[in-house]
C-alpha cells in the first residue's frame, strides 16, 4: 500500500501523535489511482441474469381466458396487467402482474395463432415490495426473428463494458404447465436499473419509442420517430414520440432538443456526449441496424441524472449482427456488412448524430470508441466459444420449443451465416467477420493514434508517457456521476511537476486541493486521432485520493462515527466494497477500501 501526503513539517511532537492516532483510526484506504471496474454493476452467478443454467419459468393465471383478456389489453389498455402465479426454483410468488409486451415480435406470431408472444411481469404491481431474486420487472421476448436465440445475449455483454446497459440470458416458459418455449430475458430499463447504474432514480426517464403499431394499423394513431428533433414550445407535440417513464420531464427533453438545435456549443451542459458517443459506437460496429444512429430510429432510454445531463441507454438488442433487417431487396449482405459507420441520414433526419460526427473533435473520439470496440470485443474465438456454450446448454430447450419459427438446423447454421426464408436474417459470425475486416480498413479508422503508456502519480503529480501525440490532456472530475470532466494541459517542458524536458513523459499537478476523491484519465490527440487512457474512457476512469489539511481536519474534530453498506447497514470496514463513512461533523463520504 502506498499512501501519499502533500508534504508539511511537523512543528511539535504532539501533532505526531495526534496524525499518528488519526491514520490509526481511519480505514485503510489506498490514495494511489485504482481503476474503477463499472462490471461490479451487473449480476454475479446465482442471479437473475446468470448464463450458467437455464431456469424454468411458470406462469398459471387465475384467468381461464387469459390470453383474450391479454391481447385486449395489448390493443387497447397497455398498461394494465392480469394477476398470475408464478413459480421459480420452487418459490411461489402470488399475484404477480402480466401483460403482453412487444411490436412486431407480438403482432406476428399473434397474428398466425402461435402462443409464443413477449411477455412482462411486474412483480410489485399488486403486492408491493415483491421481487423475483431482487428484481421486480421480469421482460420475456420471444427471440421471434432470432434463430439463434443469441444474438441479444451476446450483444449484450459486448454494449456493457462501454455504457450502462441491460442484461440478458435465456429461460425457459411454461404457461398453464404448458411448455411454451425458451425466452429470452432482457433486464428493464427501470428505476431498479437507474439506482444501480447511477445510484439515483428520481430524474426524468424516457422510452425513445412512438406509438405506431405494426400491426392493425387501421385508425392507430401515427407519430414521428424519436429522432431528438426540436418540434416548438408546446411539450404536447412529443407525446406520441417519446414515452415517458417517470412523473414529470417533458420540459427537460424538449430542452435538450431546443439546445441541439440552437445551442449546440451548450450540448454538454444537458447530455452526457461521451456516453452517446459509446452508444453510437456500439451500434455500429455490431451493426445493431434498429437503433437512433444507424437504420431505424428507436430502440433507447434517455435518463437524465441529477448532474443535468441525459445518458443514453441502448435498448432491445436483439437486431444486432444484422438481425432480421437483411431482408430488402434493395440491400444485400455486401451493402449490410459495409454500412457506413459515420452514417446520420438525410440532413435533419437525425440531428443528434449529424451534429456530433460533423464535430471534428467529438468525430476523432468516437473514431477512438469504434476503433477500441473492434480491437478488443471481435475476437471470433472467444465470441464463438461463448456461443457453443451457450446453444449446446440450450440444445433441448430450443429443440422442444415446437412454438419457434426456425428450424434446429437454422438454430446452429445462422451462427455462421445469414439464412433466407423471403427475409434474410443475418449471421452471428459472418457478420461480425466481414464488419471487423471493413472496419479496420477504413481510412479513417485505421489512422494511427496516439501511444499513451506508464501511468503514474506521486506528489499529486500525475505522468504518463506518449508517442505520436501532438497534445495530451489530464480529464479530471470531482463529480460524483464520472461526468463534466474538465481537461488540464500536461506538460514535457520540465515544468508543471514535469522532471525532464523532452522525455515524452507529460506531467501536471492534480487541480483539486483538500480531502478529495478524484476521477481521471488521459487524453491524447494528433492531427488525425484520439487515444484515450483507459481506452473505455469515460465509462471507466482513474479513482485517485489525496489527503492534505490533515492538521486541519483534526482541529475541526472529525472523526468516524461509524461504516454503512449502500443500504444504510452498519458493517465492519470491508476491501473492495463500496462503503459510506459517517463523520462526527455531519459529513458523509462513499469509498472503497483497498
Amino acid at each position: 500500500m502506498i499512501i501519499y501526503l502533500k508534504r508539511k513539517k511537523f512543528k511539535h511532537i504532539k501533532m505526531y501523535f495526534r496524525l499518528l492516532i488519526l491514520l490509526l483510526s481511519t480505514p485503510i484506504i489506498s490514495f494511489s489511482q485504482t481503476l474503477y471496474d463499472p462490471q461490479q454493476s451487473y449480476d454475479l452467478p446465482g442471479g437473475l441474469f446468470e448464463t450458467d443454467s437455464i431456469r424454468d419459468l411458470y406462469l398459471n393465471f387465475y384467468d381461464p381466458n387469459y390470453h383474450s383478456s391479454l391481447v385486449y389489453l395489448w390493443y387497447y389498455a397497455p398498461s394494465e396487467r392480469i394477476p398470475a402465479q408464478l413459480t421459480l426454483n420452487g418459490v411461489l410468488y402470488d399475484s404477480v402482474g402480466v401483460r403482453y409486451k412487444g411490436n412486431s415480435t407480438f403482432c406476428l406470431p399473434n397474428d398466425n395463432n402461435n402462443p409464443k408472444v413477449p411477455y412482462n411481469i411486474d412483480m410489485n404491481y399488486f403486492i408491493s415490495g415483491q421481487k423475483l431474486l431482487e428484481y421486480k420487472k421480469i421482460k420475456l421476448a420471444n427471440a421471434w426473428m432470432d434463430p439463434t436465440f443469441l444474438k441479444e445475449i451476446i450483444a449484450s455483454s459486448i454494449y456493457r463494458k462501454y455504457l450502462p446497459s441491460g442484461q440478458a440470458n435465456l429461460m425457459k416458459l411454461h404457461v398453464q404447465g404448458n411448455y411454451l418455449g425458451l425466452y429470452v430475458n432482457a433486464e428493464s430499463i427501470n428505476k431498479q436499473f437507474l439506482m444501480k447504474h447511477f445510484g439515483e432514480k428520481s430524474g426524468p426517464l424516457f422510452k425513445c419509442d412512438n406509438i405506431d403499431r405494426f400491426c392493425d394499423t387501421s385508425g392507430a394513431p401515427q407519430a414521428l420517430p424519436p429522432d431528438l428533433q426540436y418540434l416548438g414550445d408546446d411539450t404536447t407535440l412529443y407525446y406520441n414520440s417519446y414515452d415517458l417513464k417517470s412523473d414529470f420531464g417533458w420540459s427537460s427533453l424538449m430542452d435538450l432538443t431546443k439546445t441541439l438545435k440552437y445551442n449546440y456549443n451548450e450540448l454538454d451542459s444537458v447530455l452526457n456526449i461521451d456516453r452517446t458517443l459509446w452508444a453510437f459506437a456500439v451500434n455500429q460496429v455490431l451493426l445493431n441496424l434498429d437503433c437512433y444512429n444507424t437504420y431505424y430510429i428507436h430502440n433507447y432510454y434517455l435518463y437524465q441524472t441529477e448532474d443535468g445531463l441525459f445518458q443514453m441507454i441502448p435498448w432491445d438488442l436483439d437486431n444486432s449482427f444484422t438481425g432480421a433487417i437483411m431482408g430488402w431487396d434493395y440491400w444485400n449482405p455486401s451493402n449490410v456488412y459495409e454500412y457506413d459507420p459515420y452514417h446520420y441520414g438525410s440532413p435533419g433526419q437525425r440531428p443528434l448524430a449529424e451534429r456530433l460526427l460533423n464535430d471534428p473533435f467529438y468525430r476523432k473520439v468516437y473514431t477512438a470508441h469504434l476503433r477500441t470496440i473492434v480491437n478488443e470485443s471481435l475476437d471470433t474465438a472467444i465470441i464463438r466459444s461463448n456461443i457453443n456454450t451457450l446453444q449446446s446448454l440450450a440444445y433441448n430447450a430450443a429443440d422442444n420449443d415446437f412454438n419457434k419459427l426456425f428450424s434446429m438446423q437454422q438454430y446452429f447454421s445462422n451462427v455462421d451465416a445469414p439464412i433466407w426464408t423471403g427475409w434474410g436474417f443475418g449471421g452471428i459470425m459472418s457478420s461480425i467477420d466481414a464488419r471487423k475486416q471493413f472496419l479496420l480498413s477504413h481510412p479513417e479508422i485505421s489512422l494511427s493514434p496516439p501511444t499513451l503508456y506508464g501511468l503514474n502519480i506521486s506528489d499529486n503529480v500525475v505522468s504518463i508517457s506518449s508517442f505520436n501525440e501532438t497534445d495530451v490532456k489530464l480529464m479530471i472530475t470531482d463529480n460524483e456521476y464520472a461526468s463534466k470532466f474538465q481537461s488540464y494541459q500536461m506538460y514535457d517542458d520540465g515544468t508543471n511537476g514535469d522532471a525532464i524536458s523532452g522525455d515524452n513523459i507529460y506531467s501536471t499537478y492534480i487541480p483539486f486541493n483538500g480531502n478529495t476523491d478524484v476521477k481521471f484519465y488521459i487524453r491524447a490527440e494528433n492531427d488525425d486521432a484520439v487515444m484515450l487512457y483507459p481506452e473505455r474512457a469515460e465509462y471507466e476512469f482513474y479513482e485517485y485520493s489525496t489527503i492534505s489539511n490533515i492538521f486541519e481536519v483534526n482541529n475541526q474534530k472529525k472523526s468516524l462515527l461509524y461504516i454503512t453498506d449502500l443500504l444504510g447497514r452498519k458493517v465492519d470496514p470491508t476491501i473492495g466494497k463500496p462503503l459510506i463513512f459517517i463523520y462526527n461533523n455531519g459529513e458523509v463520504e462513499k469509498r472503497i477500501i483497498y
